[in-house]
Order: structure tokens, then C-alpha cells, then sequence
């Protein structure tokens, strides 16, 4: 249609919507800039303020930052952490129906299900005593450092489900996780960083990009997954013979662009994304020293094993390349340095542990590869004045049954182990955590709780005590009500705190 004759055609609507409220809008511009609310364009643009300051606390903090070492796909707790004689006792024998009746699994026939004995051994380490597997004789010598959960249990027996229920409080999509819930509440110290970054190795998480989303949250509080090769992040080094001085402008122009649309929008994605521009800018001259490793001493990376190779013995056992075990002593020292820049929050991520099978194979390759460089980690911090106010978590999405599985037409019956979310075993170090002891204890095969039973909600809010926060009053309004990361329920576990 001719523009002019569409002029002549135009509705009483469009022209109340456009051209009556545009005069409206002068009129009220001109009432605003008169009474000092409106800059004149001549004016500067106010700043944008950084969404990632740091924030007071509700109380006095013992963390500062966290460490959470996320063992994707469910370790099994009954060859790790809690040692169960008793089901070597019972080997191959079914159990009560009425303990199994009622009982949803993921993969497991109830029919012809049988117990599985444990084939590892359990030792005492440090002064307290704890029991550990011989698997973990690293982590042993950091046992009085360590508060032990044996009693964790949660909602879910699903990984998708069960990674979103640790990360995020709830099984469902679009919520926060841990990592954007505190950047949200305390901000970040790190000016040249991410307040929150997630490393990874192995397989991948079956949750994916979902364990460190900011969900509702503004997104310049979801967690940043920094690349194991090159840069950190993908497209972080300027473009060859770019100036500075040139980039720099580009960037400014990008800002005062945004900062003219919040104006008008008030929409605060718009600050999440000048904060997000900025951050890249400082981060291109931080990120280049901050993986460099060159600097660190022979003993240190020895103590990492930033150099260690799995063999060719290993190679059928390889849940992510051949540089598994060499990316995940990167991470853990990696983590320690980010800590010292003052990132708040670290996820390392690891996968997989979801030993359907071949668990006495699978297992033994899986902690040779993290418990040398976990251990190195906490007793990295510790010298440094570092582990007081860092706290280093370890933990999975689940456990493992102590029945064998032997779904329908599996290759290896009982040969591992299904998805267990009535019992399951963390441990956390540091951070206002009394170590050397363990809380909470389950039956004599490791099926239920019969003491001090805590919640993944219950975790959640003890994280965020030990960082200051009360979890009842860290909320964000959305779609008309308040959320939180502990939901309606949870409750501070008082035994864990030194």
C-alpha cells in the first residue's frame, strides 16, 4: 500500500496509540526534566551500577567462597563412605518384600533382586577415626577436616531430576542454582571475574547447562563454564592487530547504548548485559595469568598431579578422553586460584559415576583420578590461610542400592549398582564446618536412615548459614511470589557447623 494513502487510512486506535500518546509523552517529559527527574540529553548518563558488588550478609559470615566438587551420575556411598560388613554377609540373598513393595526404582526387577556384597576395605584415618574406603587414601589424611554425611536423602532417583533437585532445591526447570542464589545474595569480590564459574571434565553432566543456570535470576548471576583448552572462554582473546584504545571505544559505545535503553525500559537484563560487556573486557587481561600455571611450584604441581596420565591400562575405563585425569588435577588447581581472585562460587563438575556395572572396574578409576588432587586441594587452602573461609563440598546427585542391578536383558547382572535416594553420603571441609566427624547413620545394609536424616533442602539452607544468609529471607519475587533456593522447607543443621 502507498505510504501515503495508509496515512490517510490510519484508525482511531493507532492514532491514540501513537501520535496522542507521543504528545502525552512530550508533555510529560517536559513536567519530569523540569522537576530534576530526567537528565537533559545534554547531559551525562547516570552509571550503571555492577550487579555483582558484593553485599552484606544477613549475620556474620564464616564462608566466602565455595568449592563444590560435583560428582555427576551417583557415587556409590556404600564402597566409599560407609562401610556396611553386613552385606557381604548377605550376598546374593533377595530382601524382605516388604521392604522393596512400596519401592520405585529406576532400573532394578524387584522379583529376582538380590543383595551385592562390597568388595572394597575400610580403614580409620586422622585423629577421629573415620572409616573411608581404600579407594580415597588421599582424602584419609584430610579426614579431620572433614564433616561426613551419611545420612543424606532426596526426592529423586532419576539424574536429570536428581542434579536439578542438589543444584537447584526442586526437580522442575528455569530455577537458580546454589551458584547464582549466593552471587545474587553477597555479590562477588573478583572485579575481573565471573562470581560464579563451573569447570568440567569427564562425560558431561546429564543435566547440563541446567546445573548452572540462573534460572529467573538476572543473568549476570549464572555460572560461566570455562573451557578446558585456549581461551577460558570461547572468543575471549582479541581479534589480531585490534587496538586496545579501538576496542575499548567499541565497548563504550555498546554502553552508553544500553545504559539510553534501561532508560526507557527499565528492563534489568539490559544491566545484566552492560556488566556482562565490561566483565569480558577485564577479564581479557585476567584470564591469561589466571591459567597460567607457570609460576606454580614443582611441589605443588606434583601434589595436584597437574601431570598425570591414566595409561593405556585405563583406556576401556575412560569416561572423557584420554586427558581425564590431567583436566581434573587442572580444575582443582585451577579452583584454588580462583578462590585467591575472589570468585565466589566454583563448580567442578565430573562424569560419570553412574556404575550400572562393572563397579569394582569402574569405581577404582574414577577415584584415582580425583582423590590425589581433591586432597592436594584442601591441603592447598589450608596454608594459605584459604580453607577457613572456603568451603570444599563433595557429593553426587544420589547413592547406590545395596541391591545388584539386573534390569531385563542386561550384560552384566550384579555387577553394580541402581539409583538410591533414601541414603546417601557428602562430606564438606572448611568454611565454618566442624570436621573431623561424622553425622548421621543408616541401617546395617545402607537402605534407610535410622539417625540424624538431612534433606537436600536441609544442605542447602546450612550452606547458606555458613555463608550469612538466612535462607528464608534470601528470596526473589517472580510471577507474583517469592521464591527461595530451599523452597518451603529446610532447616539449618546446627552438627555440622564448628
Amino acid at each position: 500500500m502507498d505510504p501515503r494513502l495508509e496515512r490517510i487510512l490510519q484508525s482511531r486506535r493507532d492514532f491514540l496509540t501513537t501520535t496522542a500518546s507521543g504528545l502525552g509523552g512530550l508533555a510529560l517529559t517536559s513536567m519530569l526534566l523540569q522537576e530534576g527527574v530526567l537528565a537533559h540529553a545534554d547531559e551525562p548518563l547516570p552509571k550503571v551500577e555492577n550487579p555483582l558488588a558484593p553485599k552484606a550478609p544477613h549475620f556474620a559470615a564464616k564462608a566466602k567462597n565455595c568449592i563444590f566438587i560435583f560428582m555427576a551420575g551417583a557415587p556409590s556411598q556404600i564402597d566409599l563412605f560407609d562401610p556396611k560388613p553386613k552385606l557381604n554377609e548377605l550376598d546374593g540373598q533377595p530382601l524382605p518384600e516388604s521392604m522393596t513393595e512400596n519401592v520405585r526404582f529406576a532400573f532394578i526387577q524387584k522379583e529376582t533382586a538380590v543383595i551385592r556384597g562390597c568388595h572394597r576395605t575400610f580403614a580409620p584415618y586422622g585423629q577421629c577415626g573415620m572409616e573411608l574406603s581404600d579407594l580415597l587414601p588421599h582424602i584419609g589424611t584430610c579426614a579431620d577436616d572433614i564433616a561426613l554425611i551419611r545420612s543424606m536423602h532426596t526426592d529423586a532417583f532419576n539424574h536429570h531430576p536428581g542434579q536439578l533437585m542438589m543444584n537447584t532445591g526442586v526437580m522442575t526447570f528455569g530455577r537458580p542454582v546454589m551458584g547464582s542464589w549466593i552471587t545474587y545474595g553477597l555479590g562477588s569480590e573478583s572485579q575481573n571475574l565471573p562470581g560464579y564459574v563451573v569447570l568440567s571434565a569427564g562425560r558431561g553432566t546429564t543435566g547440563g547447562a541446567s546445573n548452572w543456570s540462573s534460572g529467573f535470576l538476572p543473568s549476570t548471576h549464572q555460572g560461566v563454564l570455562f573451557r578446558n583448552q585456549g581461551d577460558p572462554v570461547l572468543h575471549l582473546s582479541s581479534p589480531a592487530n585490534l587496538p586496545h584504545d579501538c576496542q575499548r571505544l567499541g565497548l563504550d559505545a555498546i554502553r552508553d547504548l544500553n545504559q539510553m535503553r534501561f532508560q526507557k525500559t527499565q528492563d534489568p537484563e539490559i544491566l545484566s548485559r552492560v556488566a556482562t560487556y565490561e566483565l569480558a573486557g577485564r577479564m581479557q587481561l585476567e584470564a591469561p595469568e589466571l591459567i597460567d600455571f607457570s609460576k606454580e611450584t614443582p611441589e605443588t604441581l606434583e601434589a595436584y598431579g597437574i601431570s598425570r596420565s591414566e595409561g593405556e591400562k585405563w583406556k576401556p575405563l575412560r569416561s572423557g578422553g584420554p586427558d581425564e585425569f590431567q583436566t581434573f588435577s587442572s580444575n582443582c588447581l585451577l579452583a584454588r586460584r580462583l578462590v585467591e581472585r575472589g570468585v565466589r562460587f566454583i563448580n567442578i563438575y565430573h562424569a560419570t559415576w553412574d556404575h550400572h556395572e562393572d563397579i569394582d572396574e569402574r569405581l577404582p578409576f574414577n577415584c584415582m583420578m580425583c582423590d590425589q588432587p581433591i586432597a592436594a586441594l584442601i591441603k592447598d587452602l589450608k596454608p594459605r590461610g584459604l580453607l577457613d573461609s572456603t568451603l570444599v563440598v563433595w557429593g553426587g546427585e544420589f547413592g547406590r542400592t545395596p541391591l545388584g542391578e539386573n534390569r531385563a536383558g542386561f550384560r552384566k547382572p550384579n555387577t553394580g549398582r541402581d539409583h538410591h535416594p533414601f541414603a546417601f553420603s557428602m562430606w564438606m571441609a572448611g568454611g565454618g564446618v566442624k570436621g573431623g566427624q561424622v553425622l548421621g547413620k543408616t541401617d546395617d545394609i545402607g537402605w534407610s536412615i535410622v539417625e540424624d536424616p538431612i534433606h537436600v533442602n536441609d544442605f542447602h539452607a546450612t550452606l547458606l548459614h555458613l555463608f550469612g544468609i538466612d535462607h528464608e529471607r534470601l528470596t526473589y519475587r517472580y510471577q507474583g511470589r517469592d521464591f527461595r533456593l530451599t523452597d518451603v522447607a529446610g532447616k539449618v543443621v546446627h552438627k555440622l557447623l564448628a
